[in-house]
């Protein structure tokens, strides 16, 4: 029994120096590496062998997403001519296929004021904050185009297509901008005018006729003479002005 311990301690002592090598190395190796890279390696792998392709494959998504972004962020329309957009959605709106998630089966009446805040994103985002490709600007007119109503002229109604309140202001915004510089049409009402008489020769907006003659002593106003003074108002007039009445 004596014999055996000892075998087991001479064994330990010869492994333990091996054991606390490797787990330094690994411990160096997790220091040298980036903050993304996977760090699923084990200190008795070899490193040649401990690589990670997670980190790599995040990395090309990531980097084909902003290229993405670059591409349409200076020209917002072409991405609406891209057989990537219309492998998405086809003919139809960009809100078309969307649905609200809502508590009970009556829709609140108003948006969420935003979907982003910061880094953080709702689990439904609306269907402009869910695509990163599309955005509001007011030469975008085709996008612009799909929430104006053909019947009103009007923007439709953010419940009706799920927009945010954010992005609902951006579009307002967006469409007086194309309106005023006439890439989007804009109607105006017609008024039927009644047979009233416009011109000038009513009283109203005539000319003012030349007034009567007067004679000497006659007052303008004829009312004027009618109006008796209080004698005790004219007593005290006098009084205080009868230096200059003599």
């Amino acid at each position: 029994m004596a014999t055996s311990m000892k075998y087991i301690a001479t064994f330990l002592c010869r492994v333990s120096p091996l054991i606390s090598y490797s787990v330094r190395q690994y411990q160096s190796r997790l220091q040298r590496l980036p903050a993304r890279t996977c760090l699923s390696l084990s200190p008795f792998i070899h490193p040649r062998h401990s690589y990670c392709k997670a980190a790599s494959l995040q990395d090309e998504a990531v980097a084909q997403a902003t290229e993405a972004l670059a591409r349409y962020k200076d020209r917002p329309w072409d991405y609406l001519e891209s057989e990537e957009y219309i492998e998405r959605y086809g003919s139809s709106p960009v809100w078309a296929d969307y649905r609200r998630n809502h508590k009970g089966g009556i829709p609140p009446q108003k948006t969420r004021k935003t979907c982003i805040r910061g880094d953080k994103i709702c689990g439904n985002p609306c269907p402009i904050c869910r695509d990163p490709n599309i955005i509001i600007h007011h030469q975008n007119v085709k996008l612009l185009q799909q929430f104006i109503s053909p019947h009103t002229g009007m923007v439709l109604d953010s419940t009706r297509t799920g927009v945010c309140m954010k992005q609902q202001k951006k579009l307002n915004e967006a469409v007086d901008t194309a309106q005023d510089h006439g890439l989007l049409p804009f109607q105006i009402p017609y008024v039927e005018f009644s047979g009233e008489d416009y011109s000038n020769s009513h009283d109203a907006v005539g000319s003012t006729p030349p007034p009567s003659s007067l004679t000497l002593g006659d007052n303008w106003y004829t009312w004027y003479g009618e109006i008796l003074p209080d004698e005790n108002e004219v007593a005290k007039v006098k009084k205080t002005y009868k230096a200059y009445l003599k």
